[in-house]
């Protein structure tokens, strides 16, 4: 299956672009599948399905922020199913929480299972969504502690480092503004409690890491002089989130110099290499998909937030590239999934349908719609 897949990457994309709706409607699917094939079972969503391995085990991680996406498509489907599935999620992950708060890292069969921020911060997005659309205490509850656990885990110069991930290399991590967002999405829910006030501290330092032309330093996984688009991805969407709660300029303008030097990176295909140099140069001959629809969606609420066509004109060519890589016949598993990397051999999730991946896809596409229909280009 992974030889198959791979020679047929590198036949070259498919001409006709399937266009958002069809993409938003398979890989609702996809993601649907991925939670009742989990081989944990257990209510949360399959890390991936592996062209050599097939369905992975639950990821508590991405579950975490899946969960509002399935909301979002609950309602806009009024498929009570879909909410069904984001209760079984929110369920599953406020069983699986820290005494502490905090959540674990990895899959959820993984070692060591410590508490880890990045983990925490993406789940709590997932928390306050559930807190908000369901009224339920158990959600509102598990909310708390893990924003408590986070704000109180800071360090004074905004940096978290007492709980890193064990399964990335060591050190700072500027995209941990996506824990940050977590925090303001917890003080959108309950005001008060100093959580949006620790979220713009770390985003605040995560800036000192930024360059003249937009490029973050200690901003991946594994690389920090490479990194990869889907953490680039991550770090300007904190920052934009950053923005949105506070209404600072300032934090809108240093979006505005990652976004400006992305843009000029992209092939008028909506080709995008998957690690970029500190000049924005290609670093790769891959494709990292997850980060091409992050990105994407990132240009997007630039465009709403200035108005800059340019922004919306780039990111539909990334969403574009993306949806024709998607699969609506063939392999059942594999039907409507984002693979980690274009070819499916590159180095980020290679030979892997990534849950996040797909969830991005979709938030990215919705977007894409909601912009081409308000008045200014109907």
């Amino acid at each position: 299956m992974a030889k198959a897949e791979l020679d047929a990457d590198r036949r070259g994309l498919p001409l006709s672009d399937p266009g958002p709706e069809a993409v938003i409607a398979v890989c609702t699917r996809w993601l649907c599948m991925a939670q009742d094939k989990s081989a944990s079972r257990d209510g949360g969503v399959a890390r991936d399905f592996s062209l050599q391995k097939g369905w992975a085990t639950s990821y508590p991680e991405t579950t975490g922020y899946i969960i509002p996406t399935m909301i979002t498509l609950a309602r806009r489907n009024g498929d009570p199913t879909l909410h069904e599935r984001a209760r079984r999620m929110l369920d599953w992950c406020v069983a699986i929480q820290f005494a502490d708060g905090g959540f674990q890292g990895g899959k959820i069969d993984a070692l060591p299972k410590v508490p880890v921020t990045f983990n925490t911060g993406q789940i709590l997005i997932g928390l306050a969504a559930g807190a908000a659309e369901y009224v339920d205490p158990r959600y509102l509850d598990a909310m708390h502690r893990a924003a408590a656990w986070l704000r109180d885990s800071l360090d004074p110069d905004g940096c978290w480092r007492k709980h890193p991930t064990p399964f990335a290399k060591p050190g700072e991590k500027a995209y941990e503004t996506h824990v940050a967002w977590g925090l303001f999405e917890a003080e959108r829910v309950a005001p008060g409690h100093g959580y949006g006030e620790a979220g713009l501290r770390q985003v605040d330092w995560a800036l000192t890491k930024q360059q003249p032309n937009g490029w973050f330093g200690s901003n991946c996984l594994t690389d920090a002089e490479h990194p990869l688009t889907h953490t680039i991805g991550y770090v300007l969407r904190g920052v934009l989130e950053a923005h949105l709660l506070s209404g600072r300029a300032d934090l809108l303008q240093a979006a505005v110099r990652t976004g400006n030097s992305l843009v000029d990176a992209i092939g008028a295909d909506g080709y995008l290499a998957g690690r970029l140099g500190r000049d924005f140069k290609p670093a790769v001959d891959y494709v990292c998909l997850t980060g091409s629809v992050q990105i994407a969606h990132c240009l997007f609420l630039l465009h709403r937030l200035t108005g800059e066509a340019r922004y919306l004109e780039v990111g539909r060519k990334l969403t574009a590239f993306v949806r024709r890589t998607v699969r609506f016949d063939g392999l059942e598993d594999a039907v409507g999934g984002i693979k980690g990397s274009f070819p499916v051999d590159g180095d980020y999730g290679q030979w892997e349908y990534l849950n996040w991946a797909a969830k991005f896809c979709i938030d990215a596409n919705l977007l894409e719609l909601a912009l081409v229909a308000e008045p200014a280009h109907a």
